[in-house]
């Protein structure tokens, strides 16, 4: 995820520039393998540029957030969204705004839901 990130924030990057971007001091050999394993599972592709190669994201933020979450809820929170949802709201501090703003999701859910059942009372 680290290395995406880089990819994300740049658009696109070669090898040595995402190197540089890291927080761990990994080998250029160590980052080029993990930029092919990324290319070969479709989640970065590359061009030439020069003598190098420029690696670009083709997976966007939000896609990868919600195939993450998603194995996160699964493998973690045992398939719980309301565990997971928990974890988070618990361990955060969280801006009144912040909370306000969740809120009025839970709120669009909640009246989304309470929808179908009226109209089947009718």
């Amino acid at each position: 995820m680290d290395v995406m990130a880089v990819l994300w924030d740049r658009g696109s990057a070669t090898v040595a520039e995402v190197r540089d971007r890291l927080d761990d001091d990994l080998a250029y050999n160590t980052v080029l393998t993990i930029l092919r394993i990324l290319e070969r599972k479709g989640l970065a592709g590359r061009r030439k540029h020069g003598r190098a190669h420029r690696y670009r994201p083709l997976l966007g933020r939000a896609e990868a957030g919600r195939s993450i979450l998603g194995r996160l809820r699964d493998k973690v929170f045992c398939g719980s969204a309301e565990l997971l949802m928990t974890q988070l709201v618990t361990e955060e501090e969280l801006s009144p705004d912040a909370v306000r703003r969740l809120r009025r999701l839970l709120n669009r859910q909640l009246a989304a839901e309470d929808r179908p059942e009226q109209e089947d009372e009718e």
